[in-house]
């Protein structure tokens, strides 16, 4: 597999290219008729259900509403009656689930924080969205869900692959979140909800929801607490969030959602650093949004949020560390705070679905590492403050036009912030239905991803900083294929080749000698991906996933060799649910991460 495993990859896509192209042209015959009429006449009612999940309506892929069976990107969406029946704790559960995003959770713990990979991309490339608004810490480039309540979200809608063209910085995907609607119904209703579990784990929650002539609204209020399945890793948060859905008129909604949010965790001792830590974060947001349906064809969208967080982490010495027991290693404390907006406008005419906007931002980073006595003694100041700022630009055009069952989806994007200058991402995407409820899916975009602010600026016993640091940006191929087979199962495959330039790499460092990350690497990420869901038999479903990724460094500074690593996972899920009052999932994961750290390679 390492020797040989680049080329048969190779040879799969672009057999996978080619055969979209000759599968989407025109027959005159009909072959393909017996396969239609079967797939359109069900043999049951549970058949029928089970296709018009499948059929759904999409907004992440070019920012306005259009079928799946149009998406040519790699996407996979998550519903509110799928979370429900998970019975997951946290956003990060939900996506462990999803082939091709490896989930990589600090602990083993009830509401442990996770960083996201998606087909083997470093956790800085996936963009993180809720209802729109990017969650990304300016920092570090990663985000962190778990001040989520999973209660809140409605659907989450999965873009794996380079996705710039419509959202800027988002080398390796798109995650993005939204939350529940608000309620439709004068007489409001709601939900009180608890649960009690192993090391005093529990969630209390509720809801209400309604609707007051012209005003629709939903409330959330929620506490989650847990002592930890290991001594010291305990964790709390109480969460906030509401929405507001003004319609004064019926071509007229104006959304202003607000939360709050402050989980604390415990990341209990690693004997083998000697050291504990634990980290508080606090967020805030608001998320105003105007839709205005001009015509039957023009919709005109808007939007405007504001996000503050506060992140502070202070990592201590185990009593058991000879040289400083139980003293201050460590303390990271972060304040960022975004405020941006957007302008867009969508046409739609028969044929043609065409997106145009705009959006900008201001982000600002307050960045304080306090030093304990053991780095003070190494030369390292005893605190060191660092403010940086993040302005960026960005204007797109996504068009998806159809060819009777052909549709072609070119995008287009130029983005500038004044850190790293100006970044243009185009991509070119075809889908194509070869029958009802089977669609062969092809991409290749250009994608990018701006350096975390603390990369440029600096901070830490560790990272110095480097202001000539550039976006790492690459090409992505993928082509895939999704069927109903015979009525019985629905099956789908991806193969996908990812090529990273600029690739951002940090030499070993020591508190003694600190270094800075360069633009030194050239990444190649490919691999495949497995899904298959059967449909509900006497109500039972079966659900298998499988992934794999093979990531290789192939420049890295002089002195190392070319590392690489591999990523794979298994998925199996069977589900009963009579679909009137009971329902139940069983689900089993397994994941393999192969990574070459003395290489020096981010651990994940």
């Amino acid at each position: 597999m390492r020797r040989h495993g680049n080329r048969w990859i190779n040879r799969l896509m672009a057999a996978s290219l080619l055969g979209t192209a000759l599968l989407c042209t025109p027959q005159t015959g009909t072959a393909a008729e017996p396969t239609q009429l079967a797939l359109a006449e069900p043999a049951q009612d549970d058949l029928l259900m089970f296709w018009e999940e499948k059929e759904l309506y999409v907004q992440t892929a070019t920012r306005s509403e259009k079928p799946i069976t149009q998406v040519a990107e790699n996407m996979t969406v998550i519903t509110a009656k799928d979370i429900e029946v998970m019975n997951a704790n946290s956003v990060a559960e939900v996506l462990a689930r999803v082939p091709g995003l490896f989930t990589d959770f600090g602990t083993n713990e009830y509401m442990s924080a996770a960083q996201f990979h998606i087909q083997g991309s470093e956790p800085r490339h996936v963009t993180v969205l809720l209802d729109g608004m990017q969650i990304n810490f300016l920092s570090s480039g990663n985000a962190e869900t778990s001040f989520i309540p999973l209660r809140i979200v409605e659907r989450i809608e999965i873009i794996k692959g380079a996705a710039s063209s419509a959202w800027g910085s988002a080398l390796g995907g798109v995650v993005n979140i939204i939350t529940r609607s608000t309620g439709d119904s004068t007489v409001p209703n709601g939900m009180l909800s608890g649960s009690y579990g192993e090391a005093g784990s529990r969630d209390y929650a509720g809801e209400l929801r309604g609707k007051n002539g012209p005003l629709g609204y939903y409330l959330y209020a929620g506490q989650t607490n847990s002592e930890g399945l290991v001594n010291n890793r305990d964790f709390r948060r109480t969460s906030v969030f509401g929405k507001l859905l003004l319609t004064p008129t019926r071509d007229l909604d104006i959304t202003i959602s607000g939360s709050f949010s402050d989980p604390e965790q415990n990341a209990g001792a690693v004997p083998a650093a000697f050291v504990s830590g634990r980290t508080f974060l606090s967020t805030r947001s608001l998320n105003g949004a105007v839709e205005y349906r001009a015509t039957p064809e023009l919709t005109v969208r808007g939007g405007v949020h504001l996000l503050n967080s506060h992140f502070d982490q202070p990592v201590y010495f185990l009593s058991t560390f000879p040289r400083s027991p139980g003293q201050l290693r460590v303390q990271n404390l972060v304040d960022e705070q975004t405020l941006g907006g957007d302008l867009r406008a969508t046409w739609s005419s028969g044929v043609q679905t065409l997106t145009v906007g705009g959006e900008a931002s201001h982000g600002t980073m307050d960045q304080t590492t306090n030093a304990g006595p053991l780095f003070q003694a190494g030369g390292f100041p005893a605190s060191v403050l660092i403010n940086s700022k993040l302005d960026k630009w960005g204007i797109f055009a996504n068009d998806t036009v159809e060819f009777g069952p052909f549709a072609v989806t070119p995008g287009i994007r130029l983005d500038h912030d004044n850190l790293t200058g100006s970044f243009y991402s185009p991509s070119l995407g075809a889908t194509c239905e070869l029958a009802e409820h089977t669609v062969a899916r092809a991409s290749a975009a250009r994608g990018f991803t701006a350096p975390p602010l603390s990369y440029i600026a600096g901070g830490g016993p560790y990272l110095t900083a480097n202001s000539a640091l550039k976006a790492e940006y690459g090409w992505s191929y993928q082509a895939g294929l999704e069927s109903g087979l015979a009525n019985l199962v629905n099956l789908k495959g991806t193969l996908f080749r990812h090529e990273t330039s600029n690739a951002l790499f940090q030499p070993p460092a020591t508190t003694a000698q600190p270094s800075a990350y360069i633009n030194q690497g050239k990444v190649t990420r490919q691999g495949y991906e497995l899904e298959a869901s059967s449909v509900p038999f006497y109500n039972l479903s079966l659900n298998l996933g499988h992934a794999y990724a093979h990531v290789r460094e192939d420049t890295v500074p002089n002195g190392y060799a070319n590392p690489y690593f591999d990523t794979y996972s298994w998925l199996a899920g069977i589900k009963y649910d009579d679909r009137r009052s009971f329902s139940t999932l069983l689900t089993g994961r397994y994941v393999w991460w192969d990574y070459v750290a003395s290489a020096g390679l981010p651990a994940p």
